[in-house]
């Protein structure tokens, strides 16, 4: 946290594809499903070269609860890049880069959010319930891209298991 502005940098690596990571950080209309903060997230519109997210949830850290909402643009340099803006929302600033590149058979996924809430956060507090909620959502999505990983293994295993009969 640096004055009213919060600065978010993470990374991780995971066994998958970049495509297979791409697949679920950009399943807008399906992430509610699997981030468990989110209570909506779809799709609104879509254009050449962006579309617009509505996203909608609470985040909670023990006794603290935070809802939140916001419509963002998105631009996205398929299996590399993904950049997302602000249009609306309760946060003065929302600005967010996730870039996704190979390591020998892994992915990793490196993020920068930049945000100014429209509400004062406490310095202490906040940088613990912001890094407990980012670490979880993402944690969330890294748990999403392996399921979906082992279920598409586990299915070719059974088809090669039916055509060796």
């Amino acid at each position: 946290m640096v004055g009213e502005n919060i600065i978010i940098d993470l990374n991780f690596a995971v066994p998958a594809s970049q495509q297979e990571v791409w697949d679920v950080l950009t399943d807008f209309d399906g992430m509610a499903d699997f981030v468990s903060n989110l209570k909506e997230s779809k799709i609104v519109s879509v254009s050449e070269d962006k579309f617009t997210i509505f996203q909608s949830g609470a985040a909670t850290y023990g006794p603290i609860r935070y809802p939140f909402e916001s419509t963002r643009e998105v631009r996205l340099i398929p299996y590399d890049k993904i950049l997302t803006h602000l249009v609306s929302g309760n946060m003065h600033k929302l600005e967010g880069t996730t870039y996704l590149t190979d390591e020998a058979g892994l992915t990793r996924v490196v993020h920068r959010t930049e945000a100014i809430p429209k509400v004062w956060i406490p310095a202490v507090v906040g940088k613990v319930f912001i890094e407990h909620e980012m670490r979880e959502q993402f944690n969330e999505m890294r748990n999403e891209i392996i399921r979906r990983k082992r279920a598409i293994l586990k299915k070719g295993h059974e088809r090669n298991r039916t055509s060796d009969d």
